[in-house]
């Protein structure tokens, strides 16, 4: 019913102005030009749609929420965006070894960083 359909994500910030700051100036997305309204964001990234709001629940997620492909230029792309000051995340998980702030399952990699703007500390 819904396999034919693009899906879009959609992820929830307690200050917008803040989120603005990071997606667009250290992720280096490009927002749309008409938000549809004041406390929500659109970007386009690769094909898909990425929504950013404000909701008192943005920080409730404790799971992933939102993932880029990025092939082999997944090391070059941590780099950058450590140099912008973004943390990564390192979680202990059975059979998985570490390079760096990469996760390495066997010939895949991942690498995981939070949103700093889903808290009202942003």
């Amino acid at each position: 019913m819904l396999a034919s359909h693009n899906a879009a994500i959609n992820l929830a910030v307690k200050d917008i102005a803040a989120a603005r700051r990071f997606y667009e100036d250290v992720l280096g997305l490009t927002p749309q030009e008409a938000p549809t309204g004041p406390g929500l964001v659109a970007y386009i990234t690769g094909t898909s749609k990425l929504f950013v709001y404000v909701s008192d629940n943005a920080d409730t997620n404790r799971a992933t929420a939102c993932t880029w492909s990025v092939g082999d230029e997944l090391a070059s792309l941590v780099a950058a965006l450590k140099a912008k000051g973004v943390s990564f995340e390192h979680y202990p998980l059975p059979g998985v070894t570490m390079e760096g702030d990469l996760h390495v399952f066997g010939t895949h990699k991942i690498a995981w960083f939070k949103d700093p703007t889903t808290t009202s500390s942003a």
